[in-house]
């Protein structure tokens, strides 16, 4: 079973953003099997300008939970991302592991399924569209239907497939 991503960024080239992260997720962690098409969204928790691109990813990975995490934050870095303390702000580039396999990580370096996901639209609209039958671990129920569920009432545009 892959391992589902989330990427996102508000700063520069969006687009080429984007592409840059898939191309060298896909030369250091492994074969994109599925990705969703491109999502507009206005920034979650923080005031901004800027909207995130954002776009879900199905990894075929051999990469345990915590060396991916160290090879997307070096990836992360490599694109311009700057780790400023607050955990909202605007990015370059942002890489979220939303699930890895039906696995529940919780250590401090990473909690999986990504704990907040069931409440984000960013997030849930991109995953649905590569995975909607997939069942969420915690809440034993699809991604289809945590969308429905989801309150988050955020703007989400699909603007390129």
């Amino acid at each position: 079973m892959p391992v589902f991503l989330l990427l996102g960024t508000n700063q520069g080239d969006r687009d080429d953003m984007l592409r840059q992260a898939r191309t060298q997720l896909q030369q250091q962690a492994g074969r994109i099997i599925r990705q969703s098409s491109l999502y507009e969204s206005e920034p979650w928790g923080f005031a901004s300008p800027d909207w995130f691109l954002n776009q879900a990813l199905a990894l075929e990975t051999a990469l345990e939970p915590l060396p991916l995490l160290s090879v997307m934050q070096h990836i992360e870095t490599a694109l311009g991302r700057r780790r400023t303390g607050s955990e909202y702000a605007s990015r370059p580039i942002d890489i979220d592991i939303l699930l890895y396999d039906d696995r529940i990580i919780e250590c401090a370096e990473l909690t999986v399924p990504h704990p907040r996901m069931h409440e984000r639209l960013f997030a849930l609209r991109p995953l649905n569209e590569i995975a909607p039958t997939l069942i969420h671990p915690h809440f034993k129920q699809s991604i289809a239907s945590l969308v429905t569920a989801c309150t988050d009432r955020g703007k989400v545009d699909l603007i390129k497939t």
